[in-house]
């Protein structure tokens, strides 16, 4: 069995939609494509890089996919991300795409769920979805996710596709890694644990 590990950047009021620049996802009007960029740092490029190295494939959406592809082969280098993204498998889950051209790339088929189990079901290393917020809304749905790496930066958008949405499994994470960026962001490792508990805090509740 291998872990299905999630990486996202988030604002505060837990957006994840098109940080890194423009033409990235404007749907639903969205209007702050880029919002990252001015907090990137080394520390933060750092710890991407580490993310990556233990990466075994992708799984990918169809529009982080086609971005990912319209990049990336033209910025082969050494750097962990280039030498991932560029020469190690990507699934693509899509119900529009009938093909994918990047050669290392291969298209999910049926349904996505019963398709991301027989992944994880394999043994291997990590299974890692960076980006892809539809995507990740069907993961959380089916309750695949084994780990969340959330890079959360201080800004709030009021608007923009979300890590959480409708229809998250109730469940309980555990911290395991955590550290700050010198432009203020969090960058935090969470494990799934299991259901979600209860319980009350004073006697206000007796």
């Amino acid at each position: 069995m291998r872990p299905l590990v999630v990486t996202t950047f988030l604002t505060l009021d837990g957006v994840m939609q098109a940080p890194g620049g423009p033409g990235e996802d404007p749907s639903g009007g969205f209007s702050y494509e880029g919002w990252l960029v001015p907090f990137f740092d080394d520390a933060m490029g750092a710890q991407m890089d580490q993310w990556f190295r233990g990466a075994q494939d992708f799984l990918l959406g169809r529009r982080t996919y086609e971005l990912f592809y319209a990049a990336w082969p033209q910025m082969i280098s050494d750097d962990p991300v280039s030498q991932g993204l560029n020469f190690k498998k990507k699934y693509v889950a899509s119900r529009t795409l009938t093909s994918v051209e990047w050669e290392t790339a291969e298209l999910l088929r049926g349904d996505t769920g019963d398709a991301v189990r027989a992944l994880k079901a394999e043994d291997g290393g990590e299974l890692q979805v960076h980006g892809s917020a539809g995507l990740v809304q069907t993961l959380l749905r089916e309750d695949l996710v084994d780990e969340l790496r959330l890079i959360v930066f201080p800004v709030v958008l009021g608007q923009g596709k979300r890590l959480f949405g409708d229809g998250a499994v109730p469940r309980t994470w555990r911290l395991s890694t955590q550290a700050t960026t010198p432009s203020g962001a969090v960058m935090l490792g969470y494990q799934r644990v299991g259901g979600v508990r209860t319980g009350a805090v004073g006697p206000e509740y007796g």
